[in-house]
């Protein structure tokens, strides 16, 4: 008969496992904020410091980012933030108006969700008189967040969590951040007062054909830098 590990073992092991996803969301929260960009090599040495963890919790973070498609690991390179394909956007935006719509259609009226909302919609607003147009990527980040939160599951919240990660890689690919952020500000703010005047249905409809907007953009803007990056490569 197999022996069970002592206590102690097993409450350590925990603690690593713990720790690691702990760091992990923090660095895919770095990530949703734009704070790496598509590409960019991550140093362990320096990541290690900068987050106060030894060398092999980090590369168990690694691991699980890697997992989760936000970073790739090339032999004999390193660790890389990873760059979404546009088979990857387009599930991610199928992935959002599957989740978001639903958590807007059905929410509950008083939600305390819809005041994070509203919280990160006056951020977009005061970012955009200042021109600071990753502040506004990342109020709009919240701003998704908060309507995923208000289908109160944990489960929903993590995923969508990594969507946005990746969303925001995507993003940062293409490199015109004032053309990518300035028109939703006002949209988030249009479904916002539908949703705090209960018209959650509305909102729902005006979000859906807001996300293919967007999608619409983005994958046109992407085809059009890798168009131009095969033109360079080639010349």
């Amino acid at each position: 008969m197999k022996s069970s590990p002592p206590p102690a073992a097993t409450e350590v092991a925990t603690q690593a496992t713990s720790l690691s996803e702990r760091i992990a969301e923090q660095l895919r929260g770095m990530l949703t904020a734009g704070e790496f960009q598509p590409g960019q090599r991550l140093s362990e040495q320096s990541l290690s410091e900068h987050l106060g963890i030894s060398r092999n919790t980090l590369r168990e973070v690694f691991r699980l980012l890697t997992k989760d498609g936000l970073l790739r690991h090339e032999p004999n390179r390193g660790v890389f933030v990873a760059a979404p394909s546009i088979a990857a956007i387009i599930d991610i935006y199928r992935v959002r108006r599957l989740i978001e719509c639903q958590a807007l259609a059905q929410a509950y009226p008083r939600h305390p969700a819809k005041k994070r909302m509203r919280q990160a919609v006056e951020r977009a607003i005061r970012a955009r008189d200042a021109a600071d147009w990753q502040a506004v990527g990342t109020a709009n980040m919240a701003f998704h967040m908060g309507i995923v939160e208000l289908a109160d599951s944990e489960r929903l919240n993590l995923l969508f969590a990594q969507v946005l990660a990746e969303l925001r890689l995507a993003f940062g690919l293409l490199q015109d951040p004032e053309f990518l952020h300035a028109p939703y500000v006002d949209m988030n703010r249009d479904i916002l007062e539908l949703a705090e005047a209960g018209e959650f249905a509305r909102a729902a409809a005006a979000l859906n054909d807001y996300l293919v907007h967007s999608e619409r953009i983005v994958l046109a803007v992407y085809a059009r830098k890798l168009e131009e990056d095969k033109k360079r490569d080639m010349a």
